[in-house]
């Protein structure tokens, strides 16, 4: 027992008495070492657990602030609390919960570089992101340096789970070989998520971390666990290695930590040559004798909570069998939540003969922000 202070031995009682643990796979959380990618929904669980199993050195890269919006699910924050890193509060928070252990704040963006330096320095890496860039990176990061890729996602009553890179199974291109359109699938800002959802997938996330150091049970590496937590069902779906895979497969094309082009920028297209208009310019012709018509494209529980005066509220996917609804004669503004969305929307539009319709920019959050803050804010 000389591998632990007397207050050790009290803090992880429990885990000395389960057989699969005991005195020796406490001594591997010990000297393991687990890398945190986001300290949000996901990362908020994780590393309160991870700290609380005794794991030895817990890494945290997160370059964001502390939102009041992020307090709904992300439970290592207070109100006290916002406008701080992440990555720094964490730390703080993980060290006062269990000061025998290292915790290292990397208060930075995720880039193939930052991969580089950091990845290999622990054992296992921990995905808790929210957008397929750094996901893609993540993983393929992972795969190239040797490391485990613990992987979580949410959206709204939804996650999964999985362990992808390791020499014996798939990578998430196995899974989803290339990217979806940027724009085609809303992100948990745009689409919600129920609060309570990451804290479930979190420790999910946690307790396959925690086998595959203790080197027991059974890991989730080739299969997807599925978790609706609106019908409260879980179902897991087997993944093959792709022989095909661009990076794990057996004539791989990706052999360097890349930030690739077609996540992040994608190839100029109709809807990146799209016209667009600002808030100060909408506001400035908004109430002139002929204004022109506004479009909302966001889903009806946005357009609930704010929207745009006289503005006609189509969804994004509604608008092909709507659009007939439209003048294709009169100045269009198209808006949503963030210009995204309806980036798409005058795209279509202006393939459809719409040539007068324009985005409008920063969407109505940047409205609220610029012209008029009376408007209800979301996240």
């Amino acid at each position: 027992m000389n591998a632990f202070s007397p207050q050790e031995l009290e803090q992880y009682a429990r885990h000395f008495s389960l057989p699969q643990v005991g005195l020796e796979g406490q001594e591997k959380l010990k000297k393991a070492s687990v890398l945190l990618i986001g300290a949000g929904g996901l990362g908020s669980p994780l590393g309160l657990y991870l700290a609380g199993a005794g794991v030895g050195r817990i890494g945290i890269v997160d370059f964001d602030v502390v939102d009041r919006s992020n307090l709904q699910r992300q439970v290592l924050y207070s109100t006290a609390d916002i406008g701080q890193s992440k990555a720094q509060t964490a730390a703080r928070q993980l060290q006062a919960i269990n000061p025998y252990i290292t915790i290292e704040a990397h208060p930075t963006w995720l880039d193939p570089g930052t991969a580089k330096k950091l990845f290999p320095a622990y054992d296992i890496i921990v995905d808790g992101t929210d957008n397929f860039p750094t996901r893609y990176l993540v993983n393929d990061a992972c795969f190239l340096l040797g490391k485990p890729n613990v992987y979580g996602s949410i959206f709204q009553f939804e996650g999964q789970v999985s362990v992808f890179a390791t020499p014996d199974g798939p990578c998430y291109r196995c899974l989803h070989p290339t990217p979806p359109p940027p724009g085609s699938i809303a992100n948990c800002a745009e689409g919600g998520v129920l609060g309570v959802l990451p804290g479930l997938v979190g420790c999910m996330q946690t307790i396959e971390v925690l086998k595959w150091l203790l080197g027991i049970g059974t890991s989730l590496v080739g299969q997807l666990l599925l978790i609706d937590s609106l019908e409260m069902r879980v179902r897991e779906l087997q993944i093959p290695r792709d022989p095909d895979c661009p990076l794990c497969g057996q004539h791989p094309s990706i052999v360097e930590i890349q930030q690739s082009e077609e996540v992040c920028h994608p190839l100029p297209t109709p809807q990146s040559l799209i016209q667009e208009i600002t808030v100060g310019e909408l506001s400035q012709i908004l109430h002139k004798e002929d204004p022109p018509q506004l479009l909302d494209v966001r889903e009806f529980h946005e357009f609930e909570i704010c929207r745009l005066p006289g503005a006609v509220l189509i969804p994004l996917g509604s608008l092909p069998d709507r659009v007939t609804e439209l003048d294709p004669d009169r100045d269009l503004i198209v808006y949503c939540k963030s210009g995204v969305r309806s980036a798409d929307a005058v795209s279509w539009l202006n393939q459809k003969g719409f040539s007068r319709s324009r985005n409008l920019a920063g969407g109505i959050m940047a409205w609220q922000a610029t012209v008029d803050s009376s408007l209800a804010r979301y996240w």
